[in-house]
Parts: C-alpha cells; sequence; structure tokens
C-alpha cells in the first residue's frame, strides 16, 4: 500500500488495484469525463460505479445518519488518521481479504481534514455480477448448500477477529457463480471475547424475519437452520 499527504488530505491507496491518479479518483466529474460511470446507487448519498482501468469499482462518500445527519451532512471529529471513517473501513477489509473472507478489495481511502473535522471517501472493488439476499430472495429460494456457505463466511469473518455490526440480508451478496460476499463494513470493528458474534447472528435473524414481512421473501426457519449448520462446520 502506499500513502500520500499533502495540505491536510491522506490517501492510502493500491497501486496493483488503481492505475489511475488516486488524487483524481474520489470525483465523481472525473469518472463522468472518463465516461467511465457505469452506474449508480442511491443510500444517504449516491454510490458510483465505476470502469477503472484494473477492475470494475465502487465509490461512496460517507455521509451520516440519523437527526444529527441532517445538520452536519457529512463531517465527522477528528481523532486520529486511523480512526477516520474511511481509512478504518480499508484497514478491515484488507484485513478481511488477507484472511480468506470473500469481501469486496479495498482500493484507496482519503480523508480530508479541516481543523478539528474531516470528510471522507472510500473506493472498493465492485463485486462483479453480484445481487443481495433480499432481491434473490424476492424471487425464489436458495439450496442448503447456499445457505451452508452463508454460515461458513460469516463463521470466517469472525474468527477472523471482526464484528460486523450491521449484518443484515442486505449486506450479504451473491455473485453469477453462487459466491458469498459480505459487504458495507463502516463502522465495524475487531473484537474479542464472547456474545457479540451472536449479537451478529441475532441481528442477522430480525433481518430475514422483517424482509419476509417487508419484501416477501422466500425463506423460513429451515433455510435459518442451514445457516447455522454452516456457521457450526466452519
Amino acid at each position: 500500500m502506499k500513502e500520500l499527504e499533502q495540505n491536510g488530505c491522506r490517501i492510502i491507496y493500491d497501486p496493483v488495484l488503481l492505475a489511475e491518479q488516486p488524487q483524481l479518483c474520489f470525483d465523481p466529474d472525473y469518472w463522468h469525463q472518463q465516461g467511465a460511470v457505469i452506474g449508480s446507487a442511491r443510500g444517504r448519498g449516491t454510490t458510483w460505479f465505476l470502469r477503472g482501468k484494473q477492475l470494475e469499482l465502487a465509490l461512496r462518500h460517507y455521509y451520516r445518519g440519523g437527526l444529527f445527519g441532517k445538520l452536519v451532512r457529512d463531517h465527522y471529529w477528528f481523532l486520529g488518521w486511523e480512526k477516520t471513517r474511511s481509512i478504518a473501513e480499508f484497514r478491515l477489509l484488507q484485513h478481511l481479504s488477507e484472511a480468506g473472507v470473500r469481501v469486496p478489495r479495498p482500493v484507496a481511502a482519503r480523508v480530508v481534514r479541516k481543523q478539528c473535522v474531516y470528510q471522507a471517501d472510500l473506493l472498493t472493488e465492485k463485486v462483479p455480477g453480484a445481487t443481495d439476499l433480499v432481491a434473490i430472495l424476492q424471487k425464489t429460494s436458495l439450496s442448503k448448500d447456499v445457505w451452508h456457505q452463508v454460515g461458513q463466511m460469516i463463521q470466517l469473518m469472525h474468527r477472523s477477529g471482526v464484528c460486523h455490526t450491521d449484518l443484515n440480508a442486505h449486506n450479504i451478496l451473491l455473485d453469477d457463480k453462487n459466491q458469498v460476499w459480505l459487504i458495507d463494513f463502516d463502522k465495524c470493528h475487531f473484537d474479542s471475547g464472547d456474545g457479540w458474534q451472536q449479537n451478529n447472528l441475532d441481528r442477522l435473524h430480525r433481518s430475514f424475519v422483517k424482509e419476509v414481512e417487508k419484501a416477501g421473501i422466500h425463506w423460513n426457519e429451515q433455510a435459518w437452520q442451514d445457516l447455522l449448520q454452516g456457521y457450526q462446520q466452519g
């Protein structure tokens, strides 16, 4: 990994995955000018999907949620470079990828510091041919083998010491080869001890129950038991 720092801006990036100039790659206008924008998704802000020279990418600017986010949209208190949202998520993804967990590879992270606050951006690999579980389960059910793979991937994440604080059905993807991916590690963290793993699983279970009522997904308690069996087998 390489680092650049100038005028309160720090960028870390992987030169193997990023062939573009790091200083330009966080600006959506740059990608529009290159004709390299291939899609977008709306959440708190817009995630841009891009065609990089090395691989397809996803660019995200960090925005606050909740009531406070309406007042202070995208600024955070600066408590050190490694504690900033984008660099922390970059490090987590790097660790998980090296541990064999199937996550988007981190490509670049930027932090722009202005006195005691900062803004942040993250550039990651766009998972090719992937769809989240809610969208898939709205159309069809999954086999026992796929549920086993979901459980195994979560168990591998836990074994690597990472607590996913927002593990839900939207943050688990299947690609066109039926491989399982985990995404959205903003505000997640390393942890040890016991209890947090079960909390992650409980949160995921509640997510499936909610999506049955909200989106009419093809899911039942047997599917959950299949997932848990894969988790326990590791």
